[in-house]
């Protein structure tokens, strides 16, 4: 194993030599490794401002760039950022991509998910992208030459070559020529951003990144402590803006919490942190929900809903729990409202089992939610499959669940946790009965005669409901703090005592019992001028003295009360 030895291993030396045996090359396989500056640009980003596009074009070298970066840099410098040749914006192919509804970029065709390690190509003629395989497989193999989108006829050379696996220098970022030569590719505006200030602050390195920062803090602060003295005038406030006096009593004030704020911070300020792209943000705010997924929380609306469905065989009456269900009660109400099931036949009817609906081709395969995708199940809550006209959500395995449901006819716990429950039939058990006697097919088990939702009506929203309770609850709690501002209520405004606070903020005096009274109109009567009437004094008269009574004399004898020890 050793050089030249019948040795069974390798000393320290041979193994560190750079001429040592092996696969790995010994320890000085780093040494002579491919250059350590190589990254490569992942192709869903822009040449110049190395962020992800938008609205991207493309070179005939295919070289991919963003339509607005790259017409900021051809106004200034009229050549190709990558290799410096002459360049105009007409040279530039608009490309198209698919996407799937995840978001991500697609091949049209086979619907392959384009990723960094795909080879992925464009059409100059169209701008339409495909994956490689699929134009080799399609086109060139089979030697029919029309896009297979457009069907627009093109040639080999107007294959463009947005990326290849095989040759991953063509993105290598070291060899971008603006990058070498340090050109700035911001834009006029990104310009004007970073240059705002006196200070030159490309000067300063990471110094920099602390000076806005000390800046973003003191601008913080400033409007701060202007939106305080904006909401209370005339009152005595700390200079941190966190204790403020209100009638001569001192009160936190403490920034609200938004009703819709997340658990989990907006990430701006380790982003900014961790990136010198970005402007320093030095608050931790919890990121704000949209109104839909702060409702669609599981036990946050507790409101029952209901709906009325009208059959062509009578009406049913259901009602929604979004208490344990929410996205599958959002779901049907919102499509309720828009219409989406007036005119649906149930298209399987299964007696002693169940009935379903809600597909609008009537062939059980279709039907789609509205988010326009399949939506998560819901278990979460107590509700089982054990009773006549529960309504649960119908699906094709975990997590499809789209527009359709099923009622049913008798208790089915072997549909616990697969099937999502989200409501019950409280009216109309006559209208079921009749539904379950129709008349059916044997094998697809569907109604003879088309059993027809008319109209599905929803009666009470439970998400309006409550919306409107939490908007009278904003506006009681809006309304509290108006009066808190002012001073408080007539009755609030009291001392600890139990005095009652004035508008300038000092305490009434009032009468009340006991020996102070007395004093205070005797000092008042004492202190009356000179010169006022006063009130007639009778005169005392002086009475004689009443002699006391001679003390009995305690007889002697015995041991007496010991007064005298």
């Amino acid at each position: 194993m050793g050089k030249g030895t019948d040795k069974l291993y390798i000393t320290h030396s041979e193994w560190a030599s750079e001429d040592a045996f092996g696969a790995s090359a010994g320890a000085g396989v780093k040494q002579r490794a491919g250059d350590a500056s190589f990254k490569r640009l992942p192709f869903k980003f822009c040449a110049v401002s190395l962020q992800p596009f938008k609205n991207p074009v493309c070179t005939a070298e295919g070289t991919i760039f963003d339509r607005e970066n790259i017409l900021s840099w051809l106004q200034k410098h009229r050549n190709n950022p990558i290799n410096g040749n002459f360049m105009k914006y007409e040279d530039l192919v608009t490309l198209h991509f698919a996407k799937n509804e995840e978001g991500d970029y697609v091949d049209p065709v086979t619907y392959k998910v384009l990723t960094d390690n795909t080879h992925v190509v464009a059409l100059k003629n169209t701008g339409n992208v495909f994956a490689y395989d699929t134009v080799e497989r399609l086109n060139i193999k089979a030697k029919m030459w029309r896009d297979l989108v457009s069907d627009e006829e093109f040639g080999r050379k107007d294959i463009i070559v947005l990326q290849d696996p095989q040759n991953i220098e063509s993105r290598d970022l070291s060899a971008f020529k603006y990058l070498k030569d340090g050109v700035s590719a911001l834009t006029e505006e990104q310009e004007r951003e970073r240059h705002g200030s006196n200070v030159n602050a490309s000067a300063l390195g990471n110094a920099s990144r602390i000076l806005k920062a000390k800046e973003a803090v003191a601008a913080a602060r400033a409007k701060r402590g202007a939106a305080d003295a904006a909401k209370q005038p005339g009152l005595p406030t700390k200079a941190s803006g966190t204790l403020t006096t209100v009638g001569g009593h001192p009160t936190h004030q403490t920034k609200s919490v938004p009703y819709n704020a997340a658990i989990h911070t907006t990430g701006k300020a380790a982003a900014s942190f961790t990136s010198t792209g970005l402007t320093p943000h030095t608050l931790a705010d919890r990121a704000l929900l949209s109104e839909e997924d702060y409702m669609l929380k599981i036990k946050r609306v507790k409101h029952k809903g209901y709906a009325r469905i009208t059959t062509s065989l009578g009406d049913l009456t259901i009602e929604l729990n979004p208490e344990f269900a929410p996205k599958a009660v959002w779901n049907f109400v919102t499509l309720a409202k828009k219409g989406y099931y007036d005119g649906i036949a149930f298209h399987r009817n299964i007696r002693n089992f169940m009935i379903q609906g809600g597909d609008p081709t009537g062939t059980g395969k279709g039907g789609s939610s509205c988010w326009g995708k399949n939506f998560a199940d819901e278990f979460d809550g107590p509700s089982t499959h054990d009773a006549r006209g529960v309504m649960s959500m119908a699906n094709k395995g975990k997590d499809t669940n789209s527009s359709q449901f099923f009622i049913l006819y008798r208790p089915a716990k072997h549909l616990d946790r697969k099937h999502t429950i989200f409501g019950r039939v409280i009216e109309g058990m006559d209208t079921l009965t009749r539904l379950e006697n129709a008349e059916v097919t044997d094998k697809e088990k569907r109604p003879v005669e088309d059993i027809v939702m008319k109209e599905v009506a929803v009666y009470i929203d439970p998400f309006e409901e409550f919306r409107k309770e939490r908007s009278d609850k904003e506006a009681k709690e809006q309304k509290k703090d108006e009066i808190r501002r002012q001073g408080g209520a007539e009755d609030e405004r009291v001392t600890w005592t139990g005095k009652r606070i004035r508008d300038n903020g000092t305490a009434e005096q009032e009468e009340g019992g006991g020996v102070g009274k007395y004093l205070r109109a005797a000092m008042e009567n004492g202190g009356a001028e000179a010169g006022i009437e006063e009130d007639e004094v009778v005169g005392e008269w002086e009475e004689e003295a009443v002699p006391e009574p001679p003390k009995k004399k305690v007889k002697s004898g015995g041991f007496g009360n010991f007064d005298s020890w």
